[in-house]
């Protein structure tokens, strides 16, 4: 890769580990569920006007949006709001790299090989250490809708890979058009019309910021960024520029919100990101006979995760 790409393959992955932060500060000031549907409205609006029309058939699109804008983005927000902090959820989120494999080994037939087998158990490690050190510390239940996201991501990315969307822009963009109503729903149903309406009434340009962060840094320019770096090198290259953001993630935290990083959570962090490695960058076996190895697929980055997959195997805001 060119030094140009490089800078911009580490900028990437430094947006989407600070936004993690920048939702720590979003949710003091809107509701999880109504932040998520937000932060999908802005990335859609005006974008989906400039993009041009879907270049895949809306039942990717629809069920991308429900899994992954829904599900998993409602989990995280969710999560965090009940006490997840924002460097641990960078780095616990990753593991949505196991989940990947095994939903890919079920749905997509794909067999993981001896190494993709061993960086999975050795993120699944990962983990327990960070479930122990979280335990000691913090909310158990946001640590497991966390998790929960992360596996909700992997079925969003064999959704996205059995789409093979020719523009990965264009194809975030209209997916994030879908989420808005659901999300909009449900903060209505759990958070009340009251909270919603004093968040909205109380918005500054503090908030105007967060939104505009987490839609159009990390979702239109990040996924924009992260496709034309994917058109210009093979997965293999681009793919491990995803291990920076936890790292961008937890030093963002510490030195912009404060948190701490005990002994237990860097060795949970060692942990995740050597497996999440492995898992990701180890070929895997089609279970008809005759197919090749082919090389892993690059999961969508968290943000937005999003997050801008390629109709190439790739090896994931």
């Amino acid at each position: 890769m060119r030094p140009l790409h490089i800078a911009l393959a580490a900028l990437v992955a430094a947006v989407w580990g600070v936004n993690f932060v920048v939702i720590e500060i979003g949710l003091g000031h809107f509701p999880p569920l109504l932040f998520s549907a937000l932060r999908f409205l802005v990335a859609a609006l005006p974008a989906v006007f400039f993009v041009g029309r879907p270049k895949v058939a809306w039942k990717w699109i629809v069920g991308v949006g429900l899994v992954l804008g829904v599900a998993k983005f409602g989990l995280l927000f969710i999560g965090m709001d009940r006490g997840m902090p924002a460097g641990l959820s960078s780095l616990v989120l990753q593991v949505q790299a196991v989940f990947t494999a095994l939903f890919a080994a079920l749905v997509l037939g794909e067999r993981p090989g001896r190494i993709r087998m061993s960086g999975m158990a050795v993120a699944l490690a990962g983990i327990g250490v960070a479930a122990v050190d979280e335990g000691a510390s913090g909310p158990v239940l946001a640590f497991v809708l966390v998790i929960a996201a992360a596996a909700c991501w992997g079925v969003s990315n064999v959704l996205t890979r059995k789409a093979a969307p020719p523009d990965s822009l264009n194809f975030m963009v209209w997916v994030s058009t879908v989420p808005v109503l659901p999300l909009l729903g449900l903060s209505l149903l759990f958070e009340g019309w009251d909270r919603d309406a004093d968040a909205l009434a109380a918005l500054d340009w503090s908030g105007v910021g967060i939104i505009v962060y987490v839609a159009w840094i990390t979702t239109v320019f990040g996924f924009g960024a992260w496709g034309f770096l994917l058109r210009h090198h093979p997965a293999s290259s681009v793919a491990p520029f995803t291990l920076l953001v936890p790292v961008f993630g937890m030093s963002a935290a510490a030195l912009l919100l404060g948190e701490s990083v005990s002994p237990l959570r860097w060795c949970a962090a060692a942990l995740l990101v050597g497996g999440v490695a492995l898992t990701s960058l180890a070929g895997t076996r089609r279970t008809r006979a005759g197919v090749p190895e082919a090389p892993a697929e690059v999961p969508e980055p968290e943000s937005e995760q999003a997050q801008g997959p390629e109709p190439r195997p790739k090896a994931r805001a």
